[in-house]
């Protein structure tokens, strides 16, 4: 049973690498920023105030998002292991994750850290917002959000690693070679059902 947490700034390729690691591992990926993004797309309540945050290149509120996220692990088919792409962000969402977890009586498997070079995520996102027309991926923005992510995420990458749950994973690379990294870093934590195929 796996239950990953998947961390990385923004840019790394963690929506990638969470499908096709919840295939190969058989668990939801639960992205916080496709529900964002699906609630804006149908100009929902919720859509409208995350928009606001998103467009900023500032996170969605703890409390939007920690019950969002507590809705979504309660669900059927997160009963067998999932992956977490997005959350937690925060060392108050690290709490609250652990809460959640304690009160289903889990824990977490392992957490999965994507790294990569702050300029080529920067590259890539511009790049990514000319073809696709994301108002949240303009430069400035982009910039804004990996200062963010530093200033409030990286800390969750000592607190796991001082609990013995980190592996960091290169996130450079073709997205076969990263999903392998990713497969290998998780060694005894993955079933071998399913990852033969894994590169």
């Amino acid at each position: 049973m796996s239950r990953l947490v998947l961390l990385g700034p923004p840019g790394a390729g963690k929506g990638t690498q969470a499908k096709r690691l919840a295939a190969r591992l058989d668990v939801p990926a639960i992205s916080t920023g496709d529900i964002f993004r699906a609630n804006v797309a149908q100009g929902t309540e919720l859509g409208t105030t995350a928009k606001e945050y998103m467009d900023a290149g500032k996170y969605v509120p703890d409390t939007v998002t920690n019950a969002m996220v507590r809705d979504r692990l309660a669900q059927p088919d997160a009963a067998g292991g999932f992956i977490l792409d997005g959350y937690p962000r925060t060392t108050d969402q690290v709490r609250e994750l652990d809460d959640m977890l304690a009160e289903a009586g889990t824990a977490l498997t392992a957490v999965l850290e994507l790294t990569a070079d702050t300029d080529e995520l920067v590259r890539r996102l511009t790049l990514r917002a000319g073809a696709e027309g994301r108002s949240d991926d303009a430069e400035g923005v982009v910039r804004t959000r990996q200062e963010v992510y530093l200033e409030q995420t990286a800390p969750l990458v000592q607190v796991y690693s001082d609990r013995g749950l980190l592996r960091s994973v290169d996130g450079l690379g073709s997205i076969d070679d990263v999903t392998s990294r990713l497969v290998a870093a998780l060694g005894d934590d993955a079933p071998a059902a399913g990852l033969a195929d894994a590169g």
